[in-house]
């Protein structure tokens, strides 16, 4: 099972993680509530989890116009 990381703004791939042997606390995921797990974490038809989170630009982006909060695509 591999966990793919894509930012849930523009769609880049973040990065991935091949380790099997990885617990769901060592990702934090723990930390997340229940509607924040649905929101985030989904697994694909290979069993690999799908994990949205939010890239450099994107994060960077948001920081300067925080207004863009409200959107859920910034570049589509």
């Amino acid at each position: 099972m591999a966990i793919h990381y894509h930012c849930r703004h523009c769609g880049v791939k973040i990065g991935t993680i091949d380790d099997t042997a990885i617990n769901t606390e060592q990702l934090g995921f723990h930390l997340l509530n229940h509607e924040e797990r649905q929101e985030m974490i989904t697994y694909d038809q290979t069993g690999n989890l799908q994990v949205k989170a939010i890239c450099e630009d994107c994060h960077e982006l948001l920081q300067r116009n925080p207004d863009f909060h409200q959107n859920e695509f910034l570049i589509q």
